[in-house]
């Protein structure tokens, strides 16, 4: 059995402390970097100047399953290939938000947001864009459209 290709990554969010009137903490995915195994396995500020922080949250994994392959060739395709980043924020907490997952597949991504999680995305890296595209190559072919007849033009018995 062949093994599912895994890519370890970080994850930087960004934290600002008043971004608007309504909320004492906004957070954004600044970047998905890949991770190579410097970085540890636990979460480390980049930068605090007591308004805007960064943190560094590494050890997460995408692993690519044949099954998405349609969300990887839709990412693909998009014209601007992302990475998906699903995160949360501390309920007990609110100045703590963390990633829960990445992933490159559309489909996955469009099912968490309908959900109601939070998803956000990032630019992907032109090296990880030719791994998918390759996943893909080998693994997904798209379905041939066929035109559909309007039903105005079947006989009534087939409308």
């Amino acid at each position: 059995m062949q093994q599912r290709p895994n890519i370890p990554v970080a994850v930087v969010i960004e934290r600002k402390k008043d971004p608007n009137a309504w909320e004492a903490w906004g957070f954004r995915i600044v970047e998905v970097v890949l991770d190579e195994g410097g970085f540890g396995n636990q979460p480390r500020t980049l930068r605090d100047d007591g308004r805007v922080a960064q943190v560094l949250h590494p050890g997460l994994t995408v692993t690519l399953h044949r099954d998405e392959g349609e969300g990887y060739y839709l990412n693909l395709t998009s014209g601007a290939p992302v990475w998906f980043v699903m995160w949360r924020i501390d309920d007990d907490d609110p100045s703590r938000a963390w990633p829960e997952w990445v992933t490159l597949s559309y489909n996955e991504a469009g099912r968490q947001l309908d959900a109601q999680e939070r998803v956000d995305n990032v630019p992907l890296a032109d090296e990880v864009a030719a791994l998918l595209q390759a996943f893909v190559d080998e693994h997904y072919r798209p379905e041939v459209k066929q035109r559909r007849r309007p039903a105005s033009f079947k006989p009534p018995g087939q409308r």
